[in-house]
């Protein structure tokens, strides 16, 4: 017998591992037969997960239609899909995963339907719970990934716009980091163009003896209107600032040290609101790449890709009508340049399989040239499906309730930090009027109310698919019921209370306890926590974080059958269901650790 216990990965994985034997006895001559699995969708929840009377069971292989068509007319001694199927299925090697296979009985009969061994499902979730989750990681191809994210404008507050990036971009990186891959977070921060120009200049002017202080800017985005202003009323200041760019372009001491000046009062306020969002970003901007540009201009040159247009060199793109500008008129750089630059330098130096650019969908055409021009550079294959890869995660508007652009009503973009203000006084309230202020210390109601107003923030964008826009409404983020954060929270600590009032040692009880899944309910609940590291896994592979968030939903749906059909504390069930409870419990903190949410463990 296959030791299938000790195998690491999904499901499917799994699966398909017995399902490459069988395929491989059943076609001794199809070497590159990748075995097609797929979980059952069954329509009916009050069947849902029980195997034993089902007809689909809960997974299906589904090489057999394929391969009929593949054979059909060439002499295969096969005469149809379900006698194909029926040997896929007499050829599956004995695993203890497996209770039971037929072949789906809708016609053309040409799937192998999968019972899974209910014993199989309790074992595998007691080793996660001894041997911790992460011996659920799925297994990825890749080993190293860049996922470049949130990447702000230095000089400009973070706003509402930003928290799209910043939020996916996180989740995708703790889920790659979960699956083992060495994940390399950049903020590819504004930090170097032509704008410098105004902000050194208006920076000599308002401090002519040197001395910066950063109370003595104030707020850095008014700083940066300021210099606008100057910079598009005042020729003489306009003609400064034009110098000042040529004079930090040139290195010189005294502009390199004000552009530092005004990067680092910019960085502190963006780690401030990263700190409160659970964020952690290396800083590698636009500045870093610089150096690198004219040795990836030259290289792009000998591949014969950059031609001289109108006084620009620029590159141009198949099926394109405006090129790629690597190079401007006056000679100067710009954000072409720069992003060919990175690209290579994250290539090349930094040895990444997987770049990964998580911005707005209005860049979805600037990157699909830069990606087509890194192709013809030989940077890049030219099939998508191939390593190393790049990936541009496009994501939709945040609207107001009104179906506009999320903005304040004197039409000025929402600052992040005063969002993330509001949504914690707003949870901070309605715990007091559940009276916890009486219960609790003021850093647990403070604690509380950041964990749950975060959370619900975050999981209001992450749980819709990212290409959409979507809706900011905190009346709706922070409704106690649906499918929201607070909701979530509110199921992973009613679980908590359920192992706490029964009064047993969970630590001790997983180690001497037995997980025994013999109703139906308990069944459903067990596989869906064991389908979470194929969920990870897609989630991955598709760069969507909503289908992890749909998951968590449906699992806190799945233990609520449970808990309301099978009595747990009491019960001759009580030390198996309370395991069941536990395990719950692990995968929904994991869960909200992979979408950077706060559990909180009463409510």
């Amino acid at each position: 017998m296959v030791n299938d216990i000790e195998t690491c990965g999904s499901i499917k994985q799994q699966l398909a591992k017995l399902f490459r034997e069988s395929l491989r006895v059943t076609l001794p001559g199809e070497l590159d037969v990748h075995p097609l699995i797929a979980p059952c969708h069954c329509q009916d929840p009050k069947k849902k997960g029980d195997g034993q009377d089902s007809k689909r069971g809960d997974y299906q292989c589904n090489n057999a239609l394929g391969l009929w068509s593949k054979f059909k007319g060439k002499g295969t001694r096969f005469e149809g899909p379900a006698p194909i199927a029926e040997a896929i299925k007499d050829n599956l090697p004995e695993s203890e995963i497996i209770e039971k296979c037929s072949i789906s009985p809708d016609k053309p009969r040409a799937f192998v339907n999968v019972f899974l061994s209910r014993q199989w499902i309790a074992k595998s979730i007691q080793r996660m719970l001894i041997d911790g989750i992460e011996i659920w990681a799925p297994k990825l191809p890749v080993k190293r990934a860049v996922v470049d994210f949130s990447s702000p404008n230095i000089a400009k507050e973070m706003h509402v716009g930003h928290l799209r990036s910043t939020i996916i971009g996180d989740t995708l990186a703790r889920m790659l980091e979960y699956s083992n891959v060495e994940v390399l977070r950049r903020n590819h921060v504004g930090d170097w163009g032509t704008q410098f120009g105004m902000l050194i200049e208006y920076l000599f002017e308002k401090f002519p003896n040197g001395e910066v202080y950063d109370q003595a800017i104030g707020d850095l985005e008014a700083f940066y209107k300021a210099s606008k202003l100057r910079f598009d009323s005042d020729p003489a200041f306009k003609e400064k600032a034009q110098r000042a760019v040529v004079s930090l372009q040139a290195g010189e001491e005294k502009y390199r040290n004000a552009w530092a000046k005004i990067c680092e009062i910019s960085r502190t306020g963006y780690e401030k609101l990263y700190q409160r969002l659970g964020v952690h970003l290396e800083e590698k901007g636009e500045s870093f790449y610089n150096p690198y540009i004219p040795g990836v201009l030259e290289m792009l040159s000998k591949h014969g890709l950059i031609k001289e247009s109108e006084g620009a060199r620029v590159i141009f793109i198949e099926g394109k009508k405006v090129p790629l500008i690597v190079v401007k008129k006056d000679g100067g750089y710009n954000y072409d340049s720069t992003d060919l630059a990175a690209l290579w330098y994250r290539l090349k130096e930094e040895k990444a399989e997987w770049i990964i650019y998580v911005t707005d969908v209005g860049q979805r055409e600037h990157f699909e040239m830069f990606f087509a021009a890194a192709k013809r550079a030989g940077w890049l294959p030219a099939e998508d499906n191939k390593y190393p890869r790049a990936s541009h995660v496009s994501f939709g508007l945040v609207l107001g309730e009104d179906g506009k652009r999320f903005r304040t009503r004197s039409t000025e973009t929402i600052k992040l930090v005063d969002l993330l203000d509001e949504a914690k006084s707003k949870c901070k309230a309605a715990l007091i009027e559940r009276g916890k202020d009486k219960d609790w210390t003021q850093e647990e109601l403070d604690k509380t109310a950041e964990a749950v107003g975060y959370g619900a923030v975050k999981y209001a964008d992450l749980k819709n698919n990212r290409t959409t826009n979507y809706t900011f409404s905190f009346d709706q983020m922070l409704n106690d019921k649906g499918n929201t954060a607070v909701y979530l929270l509110y199921a992973h600590a009613r679980i908590c209370s359920i192992i706490r009032k029964s009064g047993k040692d969970i630590e001790g009880l997983i180690k001497s306890g037995t997980l025994d899944l013999a109703h139906d309910d308990e069944r459903v609940l067990g596989l869906h926590l064991l389908q979470f590291p194929e969920v990870v896994e897609e989630s991955c592979t598709n760069l969507l974080p909503n289908m992890l968030c749909e998951y968590l939903y449906n699992l806190s749906e799945d233990f609520t059958r449970f808990y309301t059909n099978c009595k747990v504390v009491g019960s001759e069930e009580e030390s198996s269901r309370l395991l069941l409870c536990e395990a719950t419990a692990v995968v929904m903190r994991k869960c909200f650790h992979l979408l950077g949410i706060t559990p909180v463990y009463k409510l």
